[in-house]
C-alpha cells in the first residue's frame, strides 16, 4: 500500500485552518478504543487489511501519528491512514511514512487505492466549518468508503481538548431498510479541568446538530434535559466534577434517556447517549 498521494478523483472538500496542539485528541482516541474494541480488532474478510483513517489532520501530521502510535500499543499491525486536502501539508508529512502509516491527498472521497477499504474514519474539527446541508452529502462520501459494520467519528473540540462532541455514525451491515448509515451515538466528553461547564458543551455539537437544538427535535430535548440534570444534582459538585458528572448521567437516564451508565465511562468524562439510530434525514 503506498505511503505517497493516491486519489482516482478530485478531493472533495474545503482546506481547514489546520491548527491542532499536540495530543489534542488524547481522550477521543481513549473513548475509541473503549467503545470499538472489536471493530478495531476485526480480521474477516475485507477488515483482514482494513485501514483506520485520520481524515483532516491540519498543518502537521501530529494526531494521524499519536492516533497510530496508541492503536498499535494492542494492535501492532493495523494500518493508519493519514489524509489532508491541502498538497503541501501531505508532502510535509511524507517523511513520517512507514509500512503501516501512510499519508495520502485527498478529501471526503477517501484516497483508497484498489483492494483498501476503511474500518474507521475520524474528521475531528472538519465538518464544522460547512454549512448544515452539505454535512449530509460529506457523509455519505466518507461511508461510501467505509466497510459495512464499519464507523464514523465526526467531531469538534476545543483548541486543547478539553471539552469535546462526537456523532458515532454507523454503516450498517445490512441495508434491510435501503437507509446508508445511521447515527449510532452522540458522545459529549471532558477532562474536568476547570470543574464542569455544561453550556460549553453546546457551543461544541457537531455540525449535524448544532442547529437543531429546538422544535422538539431529539438532541435539543436531549441537551435541555441534560443541562436541567446538571442543576438537579449540582449539590453533588462539592465532591469534585467526576461525582457531579456521574449523578447528572443517572438523573439524565431517571428522565428516559439511554445514557450509558458505566462507572469507569462516565468517571473518564464520557457521556454517552445512544440515539436508537436515528436516520440520515434526521441528523443532517
Amino acid at each position: 500500500m503506498p505511503s505517497s498521494a493516491h486519489t482516482t478523483s478530485r478531493p472533495d472538500g474545503r482546506i481547514t485552518r489546520g491548527k491542532t496542539a499536540p495530543n489534542r485528541l488524547r481522550r477521543v482516541d481513549a473513548f475509541v478504543q473503549a467503545y470499538a474494541p472489536l471493530l478495531l480488532s476485526r480480521r474477516d474478510g475485507e477488515y483482514a487489511r482494513a485501514m483506520v483513517v485520520d481524515l483532516g489532520y491540519g498543518e502537521n501530521p501530529g494526531t494521524t501519528l499519536e492516533w497510530a502510535d496508541r492503536l498499535r500499543r494492542t494492535r501492532p499491525n493495523l494500518p493508519v491512514l493519514g489524509v489532508e486536502i491541502d498538497p503541501e501539508r501531505v508532502e510535509c508529512a511524507l517523511p513520517f511514512a512507514d509500512d503501516q502509516t501512510h499519508f495520502r491527498l485527498g478529501g471526503f472521497n477517501l484516497p483508497l487505492a484498489p483492494g483498501e477499504s476503511a474500518r474507521m474514519v475520524r474528521a475531528f474539527n472538519v465538518l464544522r466549518q460547512y454549512e448544515e446541508h452539505e454535512v449530509h452529502a460529506a457523509y455519505d462520501s466518507i461511508l461510501a468508503g467505509i466497510l459495512p459494520g464499519g464507523l464514523l467519528v465526526d467531531g469538534t473540540s476545543d483548541p486543547t481538548g478539553r471539552t469535546w462532541t462526537a456523532s458515532l455514525i454507523r454503516r450498517p451491515e445490512h441495508h434491510l431498510d435501503g437507509v446508508p448509515w445511521r447515527q449510532e451515538a452522540l458522545v459529549l466528553g471532558t477532562n474536568f479541568r476547570g470543574g464542569l461547564e455544561p453550556e460549553s458543551f453546546q457551543t461544541r455539537l457537531p455540525k449535524s446538530f448544532i442547529h437543531r437544538m429546538g422544535g422538539g427535535d431529539p438532541v435539543g430535548v436531549f441537551i435541555g434535559d441534560w443541562l436541567a440534570a446538571c442543576r438537579d444534582t449540582r449539590s453533588c459538585e462539592v465532591w469534585g466534577p467526576r461525582s457531579w458528572f456521574v449523578a447528572a448521567a443517572g438523573a439524565l437516564s431517571a428522565r428516559g434517556h439511554d445514557v450509558v451508565l458505566r462507572q469507569r465511562w462516565l468517571r473518564h468524562g464520557w457521556l454517552v447517549w445512544r440515539t436508537h439510530g436515528l436516520s440520515s434525514a434526521q441528523v443532517a
